[in-house]
């Protein structure tokens, strides 16, 4: 886990072929979906969403010149509990993909030993945490809903 925030916990993603992935997932068990919370639960969710966005992009951006985006899904189409995907995108992935959505990629990325989290990603899960916690203690990102 990177870090436990308002109504979320922000962790690193099992696989990490785009370097940086990320979820916002929800505290509340039994939750699959964003409107299953009350609204000012779920926009202290979406805080915690932009807040992580936030950090994946800011740490990415300083860790890869190629750094172009961060794209965040709530989709919940596979897995049945609310979560937000933020995925960094990077100017060096295949011609043919970097500008369409994650999903099509290759479905052996996920399961690839090459992009699976691991200690070699210890460096960037320091990184992502220590943002996360400077973005929690900056007056920028305090949310009261």
């Amino acid at each position: 886990m990177l870090a436990e925030l308002n109504d979320s916990f922000a962790v690193i993603g099992d696989v990490q072929w785009l370097p940086g992935y990320s979820l916002a997932l929800t505290k509340v068990p039994g939750v699959d979906r964003l409107s299953d919370l009350p609204r000012r639960q779920r926009i202290s969710y979406l805080a915690d969403v932009d807040l992580l966005a936030s950090a994946v992009e800011n740490v990415c951006r300083r860790r890869d010149d190629a750094f172009r985006r961060v794209n965040v899904e709530i989709l919940g189409n596979a897995d049945a509990f609310l979560h937000a995907r933020i995925w960094p995108r990077y100017g060096w992935e295949p011609a043919p993909l970097v500008k369409k959505p994650v999903w099509l990629y290759p479905s052996e990325q996920w399961s690839n030993p090459q992009y699976a989290l691991s200690g070699a990603h210890d460096g960037l899960r320091a990184d992502l945490a220590a943002e996360i916690a400077l973005y929690r203690n900056s007056m920028e990102f305090r949310f009261n809903a």
